[in-house]
């Protein structure tokens, strides 16, 4: 968590280049901590991606020395009550659902620290790559606010007992334990962390954008279910997708071991 000014520069840059939308958290000297502001524009560049057919993978990073440091305690100070702070945590919950529910992968690629609802963001994309000296925690027990929505997503991404005592114990863990845990799926030296993820976005950007939608989707539902409704469900949606163009030229392709050409 962070309480630092805000500053007249953009919130929040987004560049888009070869399929891939890259947003860049954009309050370098707050360590990007999650003003109100921030979420909004975060949001609406979101909502605006979701009808973009030309972006296929999100890739969401921080400027300056850390991807996120939560919310932004001087402003919730600034404006105590009830619903002041139900605006937040609201504002909060809405974004994560929007990451999850966006049709295109969103890839967080995170430096410096990640902690409280930075935390969460990292738990919340789809993947998730670190560079080797980054720190992560939900350390909202030790000034007496516990991490409870970063909890959602904390404990859908790794094992109950590794986000229970993340969230207990209020400790930083380093990019090897989140490694470890499953919290990233990959932790690179700072130099590499770049290329990395853009190899990584440009390997998801030129599958069919259709299909990742279809799967990223069903992930999500399925992961809901009981095993014998979610193999019902996992059945239909592959059944409706193997009624795609998509993958009757993906299979096309396999067989002809020639490169797929997606449909539009």
């Amino acid at each position: 968590m962070s309480s630092t000014a805000q500053t007249d520069a953009p919130l929040l840059l987004r560049a888009d280049a070869e399929g891939i939308a890259t947003l860049t958290l954009n309050r370098g000297p707050a360590r990007n901590a999650l003003s109100l502001g921030l979420m909004a524009a975060l949001q609406d560049a979101l909502d605006a991606i979701a009808e973009d057919r030309a972006v296929r993978v999100v890739v969401l990073r921080g400027a300056g020395p850390a991807f996120c440091a939560g919310h932004d305690l001087k402003e919730m100070r600034a404006h105590p009550g009830r619903e002041a702070a139900a605006e937040v945590f609201c504002a909060c919950s809405r974004l994560m659902l929007a990451i999850t529910r966006l049709p295109q992968p969103v890839i967080a690629q995170v430096h410096g620290i990640a902690t409280a609802a930075g935390c969460q963001l990292v738990a919340t994309c789809d993947l998730a790559v670190c560079a080797d000296d980054a720190r992560f925690a939900t350390p909202g027990v030790n000034i007496g606010l516990f991490c409870s929505t970063p909890m959602v997503a904390l404990s859908r991404a790794v094992p109950r007992k590794a986000a229970m005592e993340m969230l207990l114990l209020g400790e930083p863990i380093d990019a090897a334990e989140a490694l470890r845990i499953g919290l990233v799926n990959r932790a690179v030296p700072t130099a590499d962390l770049d290329a990395t993820v853009q190899a990584m976005a440009m390997r998801i950007a030129g599958k069919s954008a259709r299909v990742v939608a279809i799967g990223k989707e069903a992930f999500g539902r399925q992961a809901e279910l009981g095993l014998e409704e979610a193999y019902a469900y996992a059945a239909e949606v592959m059944t409706r997708n193997m009624m795609l163009a998509d993958a009757d030229e993906g299979i096309d392709a396999f067989l002809q071991k020639r490169t797929p050409r997606w449909p539009a």
